[in-house]
């Protein structure tokens, strides 16, 4: 196949954050890239899609109806909905191209299988847009955690309090939800399948034994909760372990009274590595430290452009470059979350007595949660265990061949 002079893209998902996608596409030489034709299925009520479709770019209802119409395509960017992840990209596959599909990749494990079929029936590349994982000082710390600059790795760590408002569960129909209400697909969303996907992947990605693999976990135990009503949770701690022995601790909350991180720590034989988000107004840096002295510096994964993945995603249409977080690295995630659902079937909500609700703007959170996640965090232990009055342990799922979820239904 002869590399195109200008490569031409499709976006899935003109709404949400393919609005960012649409800003980072303009930002490139318009001599190179091409915005052909984008996916809304209501683009009368979209901003963004009345904007494009003004513009001579056509609109689309559906992939299908796209390459139905004829719609020429090098790229697809997958912006839409979590439970669309994977459907839309295996219809780009199918038609030839190569695919852009943001994180997390799905939500369903037996869908990361799909997606790799997919991809190798039509020998073009899949990256999934966990950003942290193209930015430079991930990835030079990645080289040297491979290299065994620090010896084995022992434990790593990560938590977020991201508080959210009640519009951000009102502002679509699938936001908190567990399945679809349309469809019935699972969505499986939270704070550890949507906006802290990132740091529970960043962690398996770390301690990945090549630079475009992750660590596999081989079990999971999960404490949930919710302030919000919601059918998912809002509030999360996952304690993983990996088939290498390395435990793996994730802490995140939308139900916070403020907002903290992300931070995280990875512990060595040898060293500390470790980051944390400084304040808006500073970037931080990520830190490696081994007998009270600092041994090296890497630059904050957030030093580097988020579209990073845009970048590399088009330059590998014309160059085909090798491709550093694809459906393998991103299924260490997926696998993850489907075990903490399958620890905890039953969320409950937290008791009244620590459910409080804010005004300007409108949102829930829990009493005492910022400092209890925190203290487990730097204890590294899930809240049952430092006594949190909220916490219900959950069941240990043994993921070593865990290939469906959920392990009680049958079928696709």
């Amino acid at each position: 196949m002869t590399a195109p002079e200008v490569v031409k893209v499709v976006l899935v998902g003109v709404g949400g954050y393919g609005t960012e996608y649409l800003a980072a596409l303009r930002r490139q030489q318009v001599a190179t890239v091409e915005l052909t034709a984008a996916v809304d299925p209501a683009p009368r009520q979209s901003r963004a899609a009345r904007e494009l479709a003004d513009g001579d770019t056509p609109v689309f209802p559906t992939l299908e109806a796209l390459f139905d119409a004829g719609a020429a395509a090098d790229l697809v960017i997958i912006a839409s909905p979590i439970h669309h992840h994977v459907p839309q990209s295996v219809v780009a596959l199918q038609h030839g191209r190569h695919v852009l599909c943001d994180k997390p990749l799905g939500a369903r494990i037996q869908d990361v299988s799909r997606l790799i079929r997919a991809r190798d029936a039509a020998g073009r590349s899949v990256r999934i847009g966990y950003q942290w994982s193209y930015a430079e000082g991930i990835l030079a710390l990645k080289r040297d955690i491979q290299a065994g600059r620090f010896g084995a790795p022992k434990r790593a760590k990560t938590i977020c309090l991201w508080p959210r408002t009640l519009s951000y569960y009102r502002r679509n129909d699938w936001a908190g939800r567990l399945r679809d209400p349309v469809t019935g697909g699972w969505v499986l969303d939270s704070p550890l399948n949507n906006a802290q996907a990132h740091f529970l992947h960043n962690l398996f990605f770390l301690l990945g034994p090549e630079t475009a693999s992750s660590a596999m976990p081989v079990e999971v135990t999960a404490e949930a909760c919710r302030a919000n009503g919601i059918e998912s949770f809002d509030t999360v701690a996952c304690r993983a372990l990996t088939a290498a022995g390395v435990e793996v601790l994730f802490y995140g909350s939308h139900a916070s009274r403020e907002s903290y991180g992300p931070r995280f720590e990875l512990e060595f034989e040898e060293a500390r590595v470790h980051f944390a988000m400084p304040g808006a107004d500073e970037v931080g840096e990520i830190a490696a430290d081994a007998d009270s002295q600092r041994v090296a510096i890497y630059p904050s994964p957030e030093a580097s452009d988020q579209f990073v993945k845009l970048e590399e995603a088009l330059d590998a249409v014309t160059t085909g470059a090798p491709v550093v977080c694809g459906p393998e690295a991103a299924s260490a995630q997926t696998l993850c979350v489907d075990g903490v659902h399958e620890s905890v079937p039953d969320v409950t909500t937290v008791p009244t007595g620590i459910r409080r609700r804010a005004t300007e703007p409108d949102r829930y959170w829990i009493e005492g949660l910022d400092a209890d996640l925190l203290r487990c965090y730097e204890r590294a232990v899930l809240p049952s265990a430092a006594g949190v009055s909220w916490s219900i342990p959950g069941r240990t799922i043994d993921l070593s061949s865990y290939d469906r979820f959920p392990s009680f239904e049958d079928g696709a």
